[in-house]
């Protein structure tokens, strides 16, 4: 459970909470090197979950009249697959790393994998005393198949009716704060149905309309108790942006409706490494390394969705999937009026 939540913050924990006394090492070798491997590491995990965070935006062709509402509790999850789990690890590209076992390049896992068997390499660094200096460490491992290969998200979401065929949509994640995490989450779209400036809109068989949303993530991980290297005010913090645009369809019946869409998701996920790490080898000190590096992941995919919605009375039921390089699904329960 620590690792996935670790991974929802889009932060670099699993890496360390897998290989705490690895990092010296790695820093050891170069930033360059670590903030290379850290990147194509973590850039599966953060990709994935910008899609997971896009789901569930609409669910219905047909925007609320002026006045109708409703509000949603929504899980997603993303599901990811054997490609996604590991990565071409090319110490070609890298300053001070080779493959302990030799060979070149290679697959290694991923945040959303594990390696099996092990996976060493050998670390070249320079001690000022000692000179050219040689250390052995273990790739570390991902999350592997704990999570039954899928990324989940939730949020509380509301919608409103305004005139002229408009809906304004909001999502978000209340503050959650531990001794060592703080996860936030909020998000803003608009729905235009299109069909309602149409006449004699209510003869239409279907409901056409447009969705535009944003979402916006903040995460923050204290390394203070978990990193095992000297320095102060160790912590890693996330932004993540995303939007979707898309084309919605839906049937307009009065109890269970049908609905399609097809989009196109953009994204970017930037993680920090902050504060300040002493590199130590036994008695000897490296001078200190401050805000080591930064690591970025994007994503820009079409989206088809499909989905169906159950109406009765106050409440309603929706359950969709989404095809797009991460595939997902969502359920929403959902309780409005009109």
């Amino acid at each position: 459970m620590k690792k996935l939540t670790l991974l929802i913050i889009l932060t670099l924990s699993v890496t360390l909470s897998k290989a705490q006394n690895d990092l010296d090492a790695l820093l050891a070798a170069g930033v360059e090197d670590a903030e290379r491997f850290a990147n194509d590491y973590l850039a599966p995990g953060t990709n994935g979950l910008m899609h997971s965070m896009n789901a569930n935006w609409f669910n219905s062709g047909k925007v609320k009249p002026l006045g109708g509402f409703e509000i949603s509790i929504v899980a997603n999850a993303a599901q990811y697959g054997d490609d996604q789990k590991m990565f071409n690890m090319n110490t070609s590209d890298y300053n001070n790393i080779t493959f302990t076992q030799g060979g070149n390049p290679q697959m290694v896992a991923s945040v959303l994998g594990e390696n099996n068997p092990t996976v060493f390499v050998d670390i070249e660094y320079e001690d000022p005393i000692f000179g050219n200096q040689t250390e052995t460490l273990e790739l570390p491992d991902g999350i592997g198949d704990g999570t039954g290969n899928l990324l989940p998200t939730a949020f509380i979401q509301g919608a409103i009716g305004l005139s002229s065929g408009i809906e304004l949509k909001a999502r978000f994640v209340p503050t959650v704060e531990t001794d060592e995490v703080s996860l936030s989450m909020y998000g803003a779209g608009l729905q235009i149905e299109f069909t309602d400036w149409l006449p004699a809109d209510k003869l239409w068989p279907i409901a056409i309309s447009g969705v535009v949303a944003y979402t916006h993530l903040d995460g923050k991980y204290d390394l203070t108790d978990s990193s095992g290297i000297d320095g102060d005010d160790q912590r890693i913090e996330n932004k993540t942006n995303t939007w979707l645009l898309s084309l919605v369809a839906s049937t307009k019946l009065p109890v269970i409706n049908f609905y399609g869409g097809l989009g196109y998701i953009k994204g970017k996920s930037e993680s920090d490494l902050l504060g300040t790490y002493i590199v130590t080898n036994g008695l000897i000190s490296a001078e200190p390394i401050v805000d080591p590096f930064s690591v970025s992941s994007e994503v820009s995919a079409v989206r088809g969705t499909i989905g169906t919605k159950l109406k009765l009375g106050f409440f309603r039921l929706n359950a969709e999937y989404h095809l797009s390089e991460f595939n997902a699904f969502s359920v929403g329960l959902n309780f409005g009026f009109r």
